[in-house]
């Protein structure tokens, strides 16, 4: 259930490069919305340079901060900064202040959304009680109360028995498992990535092989129970291996990685600045090539932002002392963008595609198309602006950015959002 406050229906026609994979559309085109319904997409023989059209995106993978801490993010404030990224769907982590737990805290963050959300917002439910790994919520009541997905996000569900009691009622409650891989015994106290930068610094490192160990883990037990798993935020070579070999071997998963691990890598942290300390940390370059070989592949199926908010004064802190996490809504494509489309590692359409029907497909979410009869998810991209990411500048609460400062190329003219022009720049 995808919850977002009502608005007025748009109308408006677009001439640009429209790209939608999906459809076999790659050209210039005019598409025509009409009420919020896509009514025509006609061939045209020239488009604006640089302007291009495309299904809107869907974040399977934010943190809103809300209920808990509304001092980092809100419903509206969040999906303000998604509706600026270019998304047209959102989808919420549990992990708040109480947990989303039951259905009595779930609903009320449905209600809170059809108030609120700019976007339409969807919420996860915890896959144990108190995301304490000890007892399994209630799942059949959580999907009957609007359930996207089932998450421990933010901590692994540690003993492999009670994940594979969650994989047995995830059947009952007909949502996916959306899994954060690491074992904790492994990770424990590490603040980077375990390598040679974290031994230069003199830091704790957190060795690739804390997701890897627990991804393998997960997909076996997938396998044995024969139900579908999402993985979420992978950030070594030997996950992105794991996941291709169980695809291979019929084990039905979905998997996402987020731009910063695209894009970046453990090098950033010489820097100590805290914006680049996050969960999962910066890996190295060789783990960054084998995220982008599995975008390329299809083995990373979506990109997720993880978008996670942190108020100021909890970032400026000493490196070893700040929280983990960085925003990502409002700089997600442009740095994507920047960095592997422009740097030739990517080709745009298969951007595009992780960015939209991926996600919506791990998540079993409605696919922007743009076909007549659709509705209008629509983003209008400049693939030629140069912008700079800028604190001042984001419509989040928070500003913990790993790219502030830095200039990107392409950015977010419009998006339309189930019918509804909800960002102009």
């Amino acid at each position: 259930m995808l919850a977002h406050r009502n608005g007025r229906l748009d109308s408006l026609t677009v001439r640009a490069r429209v790209v939608d994979p999906g459809q076999g559309l790659d050209g210039p085109a005019t598409v025509t919305v009409e009420d919020g319904v896509v009514t025509a997409v006609e061939s045209a023989a020239t488009a604006p340079d640089g302007l291009v059209l495309a299904p809107a995106f869907v974040d399977p993978h934010v943190h809103l901060r809300t209920p808990g801490r509304e001092d980092e993010e809100t419903i509206a404030s969040g999906s303000e900064a998604a509706a600026a990224g270019g998304y047209c769907a959102i989808v919420a982590m549990p992990n708040t202040d109480p947990v989303v737990d039951t259905a009595a805290v779930l609903q009320s963050l449905v209600e809170l959304a059809r108030e609120e959300a700019v976007v339409p917002t969807g919420f996860t439910a915890a896959i144990s009680k108190g995301q304490r790994g000890e007892e399994l919520t209630e799942m059949a009541e959580l999907a009957a109360a609007g359930a996207v997905a089932f998450t421990d996000d933010g901590r692994p569900v540690a003993s492999a028995g009670l994940m594979r009691r969650a994989l047995a009622y995830s059947a009952v409650a007909d949502r996916p498992l959306a899994l954060h891989c690491e074992e904790p015994t492994l990770s424990r106290g590490g603040q980077m990535h375990e390598g040679a930068v974290s031994a230069e610094l003199g830091l704790t490192g957190w060795p690739s092989v804390a997701e890897s160990v627990m991804v393998e883990r997960d997909l076996a037990l997938a396998a044995y129970e024969e139900r579908p798993v999402h993985m979420q935020h992978l950030s070594a070579r030997a996950s992105v291996e794991a996941v291709r070999r169980a695809r291979a071997a019929g084990v039905r998963v979905s998997a996402e990685a987020s731009p910063h691990h695209l894009c970046a890598t453990d090098e950033l942290v010489r820097t100590l600045d805290a914006n680049v300390k996050m969960n999962p940390p910066l890996r190295t370059e060789d783990d960054r090539l084998a995220l982008v070989e599995g975008l390329l592949d299809g083995t990373i199926d979506c990109i997720a932002t993880d978008h996670a908010p942190h108020a100021r004064h909890e970032k400026d802190t000493p490196f070893e002392e700040a929280p983990f996490g960085v925003t990502g809504l409002e700089t997600a494509f442009g740095a994507l963008h920047t960095f592997l489309v422009c740097e030739g590692e990517v080709p745009l359409a298969t951007l595009l595609e992780r960015l939209s029907a991926g996600p919506a497909r791990a998540l079993g979410l409605p696919v922007p198309r743009i076909a007549f009869g659709e509705p209008a998810n629509l983003v209008l991209l400049d693939l030629d602006a140069a912008w700079t990411v800028r604190a001042d500048a984001f419509r989040s609460r928070s500003a913990n950015s790993w790219l502030l400062g830095r200039t990107l190329v392409g950015a977010v003219v419009k998006t339309v959002a189930a019918g509804r022009v909800v960002f102009a720049a």
